[in-house]
């Protein structure tokens, strides 16, 4: 029988207590360092996403509150470990007159788990523009929670998706959890938010801390047009996938308890790469930022050729 009483009431829960860092202050280099921990994880694994927030706010609580986080740029170099907590190592390398730009590594049992640059710009006027939304989608309300989908399984890893992740995603196209798309599409479409409210209170600039929030959620699901293209299902037998690089550019100011659209495709797969490309809007329209992602996809009926 299930127990679901090792899960939050509130799962956000978990994306408020992975943001709490605790800060060492500078050392003997002149760098700022921070610890932060990881929740149980199923596969004992940190998830990447995770790792990218908790940089990017260590880096956020070294810089003005007025200059606000406008990309990263970051490489997944070794997996994280959930039982052992994370030390990440912020390098200030410029304060200009507009921008300020940081570099974190996160380390783990004394290696590199992940190296980020990050740049911060005093906000200012100029040129605008967007691309548009998709239009006539279904909106969230009409859509399958994953704990709809995954709830009623007695698997760990099924019951962490529908039970354990900040984030309520709900997939426009039928999820592929279990199955794949019937329909071959190199793209995915996902609403998502926090599943309640959120205020951040630290040395940071709260619109700084909902970006590190919104870097979260924008390592879901961003290879999934590449398994959608091929008909794969994440439960397909002996599938491997794995981040190899994120990058994201933050347009406009987010809140993350609101419902955005996630869009995304991939422009090509090749030499057990694939590549994520993905615009987050609000509910209203507004991009807010755009995300571009390599992984690793390796099925086994690849592997039995070698």
């Amino acid at each position: 029988m299930m127990n679901t009483n090792l899960y939050p009431d509130d799962p956000t829960d978990i994306l408020r207590s992975v943001l709490q860092l605790e800060d060492h202050g500078l050392d003997d280099s002149g760098f700022r360092r921070f610890t932060g921990d990881t929740p149980p994880q199923a596969r004992g694994r940190v998830f990447g996403g995770q790792v990218l927030a908790q940089s990017l706010l260590a880096a956020s609580m070294t810089i003005d509150d007025d200059r606000l986080l406008h990309s990263m740029h970051s490489y997944f170099i070794r997996p994280g470990d959930a039982k052992e907590p994370i030390d990440f190592v912020v390098e200030s390398p410029r304060d200009g007159r507009s921008f300020s730009v940081r570099r974190v590594q996160a380390w783990q049992h004394g290696k590199v788990i992940l190296s980020l640059t990050c740049s911060f710009q005093q906000p200012s006027p100029g040129l605008e523009h967007q691309v548009p939304m998709p239009e006539g989608l279904p909106g969230p309300e009409d859509l399958p929670t994953a704990a709809d989908l995954l709830g009623h399984l007695d698997v760990p890893v099924a019951q962490e998706f529908a039970r354990a992740r900040p984030f309520d995603v709900r997939h426009v196209y039928p999820a592929i959890y279990l199955r794949p798309d019937e329909q071959k599409r190199p793209e995915n479409i996902a609403w998502m938010k926090t599943f309640t409210p959120i205020t951040f209170d630290g040395p940071f600039s709260s619109a700084n801390a909902q970006a590190a929030a919104l870097a979260y959620a924008s390592d879901y699901t961003l290879l999934e047009p590449i398994l959608r293209q091929h008909g794969v299902a994440w439960a397909k037998r002996d599938l491997s996938v794995a981040s190899l690089d994120h990058s994201m550019w933050f347009h406009r100011p987010v809140a993350v308890d609101e419902w955005l659209l996630y869009v995304q495709e991939s422009p090509s797969a090749q030499s057990a790469r694939g590549l994520g490309l993905g615009r987050i809007y609000t509910r209203d329209g507004i991009l807010v930022a755009t995300v571009g992602q390599e992984g690793m996809v390796r099925l086994p009926e690849f592997a039995e050729q070698n």
